[in-house]
């Protein structure tokens, strides 16, 4: 039977336009979330589900916007989701990128940290908001 162990979310922003936080380095990744999920109890067959929110103004010029997700606390830990998205000249509006993700069977133990990371290929990119970061700690 499945058992629920733990949900947690990362609320950085929970309305459009509510911040304006710029991307200063060109592919460094940005902290957006981090969530510490409990697997202590977790059975064999223990799952992490994954879900997050990010907008972000765009410069004029063409673009791309990577999502990374890691388990751990640095950008070099091991990934669990990474995701590009190109942007062109002829999207000038915020841009709302959602993803879910999953890692299956990681380490179980008394907190598992998560966290999520934006990096931008060009200067200008600003997160404007929402941003969110949740995940669902499951186990068999």
């Amino acid at each position: 039977m499945t058992q629920f162990l733990d949900l947690r979310t990362s609320q950085n922003a929970s309305y459009a336009n509510s911040i304006a936080i710029p991307i200063l380095a060109i592919n460094t990744p940005q902290l957006v979330g981090q969530i510490g999920l409990n697997t202590e109890n977790a059975g064999p067959n223990l799952r992490v589900v994954l879900q997050g929110t990010i907008a972000l103004q765009l410069p004029l010029a063409l673009l791309g916007i990577t999502i990374t997700v890691v388990r751990g606390t640095l950008p070099t830990d091991e990934t669990i989701f990474s995701a590009t998205q190109t942007f062109n000249l002829d999207v000038l509006a915020p841009q709302l990128i959602s993803f879910n993700a999953s890692d299956f069977n990681p380490p179980a133990g008394p907190q598992q940290i998560y966290t999520m990371f934006v990096s931008s290929n060009l200067l200008g990119t600003i997160r404007i908001g929402p941003e969110t970061f949740s995940g669902t700690a499951i186990s068999d």
